[in-house]
């Protein structure tokens, strides 16, 4: 018995598939779902790994250089989504930039026309070397500034600090990181362009 296995996509499949513009050495796994694709930016060596889902039909996703983006992750970009250089998602986070109103003032839903439904949110931007842990959830509007992170299942609806970790449902700040990241950046892009 032979197992069904995923594969990433050729560069002539990603050339084709219609993006904003696409970067150079981008592995993206057969077995991703993207959707307006005409919204989405992606830039040199970004990998995204199976089952994520990229949805920007709506709004616009930008992801940057040297992005690494786990399985089971959800991009929602209606109200816009930045992803910087250097930022890893573990599986499963999930980003909203926008949600329904729970208000009770529209319907909800997207098997609603949008003239019944509101939204709120706004855009969501991991500046460099965020990293968020395994199934953590952001609802924008949020800036999760250089260097933050999460622990897993964090849940973020506010802005997070420079090199800050950050835990819990809400998040709340467990403590400062080491900017030691930003030598390794240094060193790297240097031996890159060697």
């Amino acid at each position: 018995m032979s197992v069904l296995k995923s594969k990433y996509l050729s560069e002539d499949d990603l050339r084709d598939y219609g993006f904003r513009s696409l970067g150079k050495n981008v592995r993206i796994s057969s077995d991703v779902r993207i959707y307006g694709e005409r919204n989405i930016s992606i830039g040199d060596d970004v990998r995204i790994d199976d089952f994520a889902i990229l949805s920007a039909a709506n709004g616009f996703i930008e992801i940057g250089s040297h992005v690494f983006i786990a399985r089971g992750c959800h991009l929602s970009g209606t109200m816009g989504i930045r992803i910087h250089n250097f930022v890893t998602l573990a599986g499963n986070v999930t980003i909203y930039s926008a949600s329904d109103d729970y208000s009770g003032d529209s319907l909800t839903g997207q098997a609603i026309p949008p003239q019944y439904t509101q939204l709120k949110g706004g855009c969501v931007e991991l500046h460099k070397h965020v990293i968020l842990g395994t199934g953590t959830t952001i609802i924008g509007p949020a800036q999760l500034a250089e260097g933050s992170g999460t622990g897993a299942m964090t849940l973020v609806t506010r802005d997070l600090e420079p090199w800050s970790l950050y835990a819990g449902i809400p998040a709340r700040k467990i403590k400062e990181k080491s900017r030691k990241a930003l030598d390794h950046e240094v060193n790297f892009l240097n031996d890159l362009h060697a």
